[in-house]
């Protein structure tokens, strides 16, 4: 590693992280009661300021979460990205979102007396199924990569035919669904983060740690084996970091798209494929782009809100098509 791509890597990550910080101050600064910036700090630590309820209470809970919540939907699509060798994969994309959402989907319109914090509980199992799902119809294809990808396409698909056939059997209940499915931050607590925090932080360095293995599967599968790598287990473990990462995140906050996608990619752009710099990177900048989507879905048509899901769809969609565009040229 020359000394050049060292800076660079390096100067990445500080922007990525001081724009965090940013953005954060600006979330707590803005919304449809504005706080001025000089009384941020003094609403967060002083009980007896007339914001502490708003910033505290209110402002700090979702900003957390959105940044809990970034750190592993990115992660999670960097680890699939890598071990399916499939720069269009992500949790969305292969049906782990799609899972998690049709057990939400199944709590709201069947068990809707059931208490709130069951519902990130059924997000969890319902990634957690999509991923057992994924891995048993891919047995006979030897769990290679492109087959990976193809089927979880296919079980995102059988999963969204499930939420579509509860909305037709129970539109009155369709509002709370459609908020969460669309992913949304709204009224998240510091329960939430409570939820939230034990996992990434112990999910995120697990990861971290095995980026030499991670680093190895992009050689290709001869090669891994070549090199003495048990290849159908360490797919397996880590293709499970990925999943709980995921369904974690997506239990806590929805089901939120492209976070997982364009996060990774953007963060390989600057600081190429070697995962103990691309990681941490795609971490910050899934967080950033959270607070960005969330932020600006809080302000655009005050006092109402735009749910994150959709701002952050808004904000990948472009890209998703530039990477489109970005593969076709390479063919």
């Amino acid at each position: 590693m020359t000394l050049k791509s060292l800076r660079i890597r390096v100067i990445s990550l500080i922007i990525a992280f001081v724009l965090m910080i940013v953005l954060a101050i600006i979330y707590a600064h803005v919304g449809a009661v504005r706080i001025p910036y000089r009384d941020v700090w003094a609403a967060l630590t002083d009980a007896n300021h007339p914001s502490y309820f708003i910033v505290h209470q209110l402002r700090l809970p979702r900003i957390l979460v959105a940044i809990l919540a970034g750190f592993g939907l990115a992660v999670g699509g960097v680890i699939l990205q890598s071990v399916i060798r499939n720069p269009l994969a992500s949790p969305d994309v292969i049906g782990i979102t799609k899972g998690a959402g049709f057990m939400a989907a199944g709590v709201i319109f069947l068990f809707p007396k059931l208490p709130s914090y069951y519902l990130p509980i059924a997000a969890f199992i319902g990634a957690l199924a999509a991923f057992l799902l994924l891995l048993l119809l891919s047995r006979r294809l030897t769990l290679r990569p492109s087959h990976l990808a193809l089927v979880g396409i296919a079980i995102g698909a059988i999963f969204q035919a499930g939420i579509q056939y509860l909305i037709v059997r129970h539109p009155s209940d369709i509002n709370a669904a459609l908020l969460w499915l669309s992913g949304s931050l709204w009224n998240r607590s510091w329960n939430n983060v409570y939820s939230l925090l034990p996992w990434i932080a112990v999910l995120l360095p697990i990861v971290w740690a095995n980026f030499a293995k991670l680093n190895v599967f992009q050689l290709g599968d001869e090669m891994t084996t070549a090199l003495g790598v048990r290849i159908g287990r360490q797919r397996f473990w880590l293709l499970l970091l990925a999943v709980s990462l995921a369904g974690i995140s997506v239990s806590a906050v929805g089901a939120i798209g492209f976070i997982g996608l364009i996060a990774p990619h953007i963060a390989r752009s600057l600081v190429g494929g070697r995962h103990q710099w691309l990681i941490p990177l795609a971490a910050l900048i899934g967080a950033d782009l959270m607070l960005l989507g969330d932020l600006v879905g809080r302000v655009i048509i005050l006092p109402r809100e735009v749910p994150v899901g959709i701002m952050t769809a808004v904000i990948g969609t472009p890209y998703f098509i530039y990477l489109l565009r970005c593969e076709r040229r390479r063919r």
